[in-house]
Parts: C-alpha cells; sequence; structure tokens
C-alpha cells in the first residue's frame, strides 16, 4: 500500500497537467502552465537522472507522435507542433517518463 501511495504522489503534477488540458485552450499558455509545473516539480523533489529521462522522454515522444500523426494513426484537433500535434504534448510525455522511471525505482524498492 505504501508503494501505491508513492506512485500515486508522484503521478499528482501529471494528473494535474492532463486536467489543465481543457481548461486552456491556447496551446502556448497551456506549454508555459506545463513548464512551470514541471519546474516546480523537479524543483521541489529531483532525482539523479531526471533531467536526462525527461529530454530523452521529450525527443522520443516527438518523434513517435510525428509519425502516429503523419500517418493518420492519430489525430488532434490541436496542432500547434509541426502542423501535427499539440506544443504541450512532449512536455507532458517527458515528464510522464520522470513518473515512470521513479514508479519503477518505487516497485523495484523493498
Amino acid at each position: 500500500m505504501k508503494k501505491i501511495k508513492q506512485i500515486l504522489i508522484n503521478a499528482i503534477p501529471v494528473l494535474l497537467m492532463i486536467g489543465l488540458i481543457p481548461l486552456i485552450s491556447n496551446d502556448y499558455w497551456l506549454t508555459l502552465a506545463y513548464i512551470i509545473f514541471i519546474v516546480v516539480s523537479l524543483v521541489i523533489a529531483t532525482e539523479k537522472n531526471d533531467l536526462l529521462i525527461f529530454v530523452f522522454g521529450f525527443f522520443v515522444m516527438i518523434i513517435f507522435e510525428y509519425v502516429f500523426t503523419s500517418t493518420g494513426v492519430e489525430v488532434f484537433q490541436r496542432n500547434s507542433l509541426f502542423n501535427l500535434m499539440p506544443l504541450w504534448l512532449p512536455f507532458l510525455w517527458g515528464y510522464g517518463f520522470i513518473v515512470i522511471k521513479r514508479s519503477i525505482i518505487i516497485l523495484d524498492s523493498n
């Protein structure tokens, strides 16, 4: 139960970021809000390799989302990045990668 609680606490920023999507219709303002969430979250608690994992997730998911959207597998109503996807999406994925990494570490611990 303790591990589930720790994972949920780490996921709170992602859940809040997802909750902002219908509330902030301007992709640029939403991207700024995401950057603020990410910076504040990392200032509060930074773990080893968080920045590396974020950068990895950010760029890898841009490539994957680009392939998905350009082949028609995914379609976004908001397409401010490369005219295919929302500008804020790679930031959400990047921080999501951090949460996944932290969750694996939590699950791996005794």
